[in-house]
C-alpha cells in the first residue's frame, strides 16, 4: 500500500508527516495555520504535503480538517477555527501535488486512527472525544466512520449543553466544547488565579492572570498542588454530562479520550469517568462504556488522515 502524508489542520497548526503502514511517522513537519485566509491555507497545505513527498515514495495524500466536511469530502461546509473558503479543496490540492487527495474530518481521522492502530484496535463501536482548542468528535460503527447523511456528523463539541449559555465560535449560545475544552480549562485557572483562589498558578505565570496557561495547569496538577487537581475535577463535570448523554444516544462499547488535553492523563480520565457514571441515563442497570485514553496521542488526526488516504487508493 506504500506510504502516505498526513496533514492534520487545526486553528493554530498544520502538522504533517509521512505515516508508514504500522501507523509510524517517519518524517513530519508543522507550520502555524493561516487561519484567515483560504488561499493561503490551500498553498500551505500543499507545500507542506509537497516537501514530504519529495523526500519519500508517497502514494497519496490524507488531510483532516477541524469542521463540516461534505459527504463528497471534498470541502467544508464551515469550520468554527479556520476559513476554508467554499472551493472544493480536493480538486485544488490534487491538482497542486499530482496525486490523490483525500479530505476529513479531523475527529473521524483521530477516531480511525486510535480504532486501526491506538487505545480503540479492534472495538467496532466506539466514540472518540477530542479535548483541544474546542472538542471534536468521530464515530465508529460497525467498524466504519459514521458521516451521517449529510457528511457532518460526530460533531459533538456543538451539542447544546447550556440554554442561552456562553456564545461560542460557531454562532451559537451554550455549545458543549464551551464548557469542557482546553480553552474552557484556561479560562477557569485565569479567572481563578485573578481572584485569589489558584496562587500557585498566579505564581507560575509571573503574577499576571491573563498568562496563566493549561499546560500550567496540567504541570501543578502532575505535582499536587490541590487547586490545579480541582480546575481537572471542575473541567470533568460539563465533560461527563456531555458524554452521558452522547453515550444514552449512541451507545458506545468504548469512549476514547484524546485531544492535547488528554495528556493530563487520570487527573481527567478518573473524574470523567466518575461524572459519567453519575450522569448516565439508566445508570446501575445497563452496560456503561469503557473510559480509554487516546494512545496516539496529538498525532491521531494526522496518522488517520494518511491511513484513510492510503487505503482509498488501493
Amino acid at each position: 500500500m506504500g506510504l502516505a502524508v498526513g496533514v492534520d489542520v487545526g486553528g493554530t497548526k498544520i502538522a504533517a508527516g509521512v505515516v508508514d503502514e504500522s501507523g509510524v511517522i517517519i518524517d513530519q513537519t508543522r507550520v502555524p495555520t493561516p487561519a484567515d485566509d483560504p488561499k493561503e491555507l490551500r498553498a500551505k497545505i500543499a507545500e507542506l504535503a509537497g516537501e514530504l513527498a519529495g523526500r519519500h515514495d508517497v502514494v497519496a495524500v490524507g488531510v483532516g480538517a477541524a469542521g463540516f466536511v461534505n459527504a463528497e469530502r471534498t470541502a467544508l461546509y464551515f469550520s468554527a477555527h479556520v476559513g476554508w473558503g467554499t472551493e472544493p479543496v480536493t480538486d485544488i490540492l490534487q491538482d497542486s501535488l499530482g496525486m490523490p487527495v483525500t479530505l476529513e474530518n479531523d475527529g473521524n481521522a483521530a477516531a480511525w486512527a486510535e480504532y486501526v492502530y491506538g487505545a480503540g484496535q479492534g472495538v467496532p463501536d466506539q466514540l472518540m472525544v477530542a479535548i483541544g482548542t474546542g472538542i471534536g468528535g468521530g464515530l465508529l460503527l460497525g467498524g466504519e466512520i459514521y458521516r451521517g447523511g449529510h457528511g457532518v456528523a460526530g460533531e459533538i463539541g456543538h451539542l447544546g449543553l447550556v440554554p442561552q449559555g456562553r456564545l461560542c465560535e460557531c454562532g451559537r449560545h451554550g455549545c458543549f466544547e464551551e464548557y469542557a475544552s482546553g480553552s474552557s480549562l484556561q479560562r477557569m485557572a485565569r479567572e481563578a488565579a485573578a481572584d485569589g483562589s489558584a496562587p500557585a498558578l498566579l505564581a507560575a505565570a509571573g503574577g499576571d492572570p491573563t498568562a496563566v496557561t493549561g499546560a500550567q495547569v496540567t504541570e501543578l496538577a502532575e505535582a499536587g498542588e490541590a487547586e490545579a487537581i480541582e480546575l481537572f475535577d471542575k473541567l470533568a463535570e460539563p465533560l461527563g454530562i456531555g458524554i452521558s448523554t452522547l453515550v444514552s444516544i449512541l451507545d458506545p462499547t468504548v469512549v476514547v479520550l484524546g485531544g492535547g488535553v488528554s495528556e493530563a492523563g487520570e487527573l481527567l480520565l478518573g473524574p470523567t469517568r466518575a461524572a459519567v457514571e453519575r450522569e448516565l441515563s439508566g445508570r446501575g442497570r445497563r452496560p456503561s462504556p469503557e473510559l480509554r485514553l487516546a494512545a496516539l496521542g496529538n498525532d491521531a488526526g494526522l496518522i488517520g488522515a494518511a491511513d484513510l488516504a492510503r487505503r482509498a487508493t488501493s
